[in-house]
This record gives structure tokens, sequence and C-alpha cells, in this order.
């Protein structure tokens, strides 16, 4: 399979993966939602699909493209979206849950805050899973939603629904990106670490 296809149907996979676990989250609501919203990140990893919040934090360790790292994130935004369209004839309720959570949305510090804190948790979820274990995600995306953290697929997933447009969706893109960086830049050098201590 051409390298671009396979890129790109793995990133649809992502969303889709991400749409699951949002379109419960809309349906159930807290307590259960975000715990089973963990399905969605558990099935991207295992899966082996691209998602961007799970792989922008590795852009310089995996020496992924650029070019590449946008054309996932372009892919799961247009799909995510998509998806929350076909989600949108499903459930009136889900509807209007997703409408109102919009309606929470603003284009702001706090915001823009709360989607690094969510790029923060994204990486050290996916850093665990790399490391052989699925707890940070178990743990990790419960954490962020119960937060009130923004993830950018998650939340086209919810304009999908919704029906509409925020442009908070750039600012979260942004902010999940500086969190993932941010955690990058702490934890790197503890490969380096490890190999130091079988020594």
């Amino acid at each position: 399979m051409n390298r671009k296809v396979e890129l790109i149907n793995k990133s649809i996979g992502a969303a889709f993966l991400i749409s699951l676990g949002n379109y419960a989250l809309l349906k159930l609501g807290n307590p259960i939602g975000p715990v089973i919203f963990a399905l969605g990140l558990l099935g991207v990893c295992y899966m082996g699909q691209n998602l961007f919040t799970g792989k922008c934090g590795f852009l310089f360790q995996d020496k992924i493209k650029p070019v590449d790292l946008f054309m996932i994130l372009l892919t799961n935004l247009v799909a995510g979206y998509l998806i929350g369209l076909v989600y949108s004839t499903l459930d009136t309720e889900v509807v209007t849950n997703a409408t109102a959570k919009v309606a929470t949305w603003n284009v702001s510090m706090p915001f823009f805050i709360k989607s690094i804190l969510c790029g923060v948790i994204m990486y050290i979820a996916v850093f665990m899973y790399r490391k052989g274990t699925p707890l940070g995600i178990i743990y990790g995306i419960p954490l962020f939603i119960f937060c009130g953290f923004q993830h950018c697929i998650a939340n086209i997933v919810t304009l999908g629904v919704a029906k509409t447009f925020h442009w908070s969706i750039l600012i979260c893109v942004l902010g999940n990106f500086l969190g993932s960086l941010i955690m990058w830049v702490i934890s790197k050098d503890i490969p380096e670490k490890e190999m130091k201590k079988k020594k």
C-alpha cells in the first residue's frame, strides 16, 4: 500500500476510534462516559492508528516528517467532523449534549491552558503504553475528561455532532501540541537513564 494512503487510512481509523469514545461520553456523561472513552485511545495504540495527539509529542523522537504530522492532524479533523455529523442523525439527546458542551467553549487563556494540560496527559499515556503498560491510558483519559481539559480530536467530533464550528478548535490543537512537547522535553532523557541503570 502507498505510504501516504496508509497514513491517511490510519488517521481516519484513529478519528473513528476516538469518536466512539466521545459518543459514549456525550451519551452517558459522568462518571461512566470518561471511563469508556479510554477504549478509544487503547484502540488507537494497540491497533497502530495515527492520532495527532498521540504522535505530536514524539515528533522528534520518531523523526516524523512535519508534513506527515500535518496530514495526520488534517485527516483526524476532517474525518472526526464528518463522523460527528453522522452521529448527529442517531440520537437527539447526544446532539443536545454536544451543543451544550460547545456553548461552554471560548477562545481564552484558561481554555488554552486546559488544552496544554490535555496534551501533557496524552503524552504521558502514550509514553507509558510504549513502556509496556496501558495504565497511563486507563487512568489518564478519565482524568483529563473529569478535569475539563480539552482534546482537539474529541472536540472536532463534538462540533460535528452539534453541526457547528468554533474557533477554539485551533487553540485546542496548539495547546495539545505544546503540552506534548513540554513533556517530551521533560522526559526525553529517561531512556538514557534506564540504559545506565541496566549497565
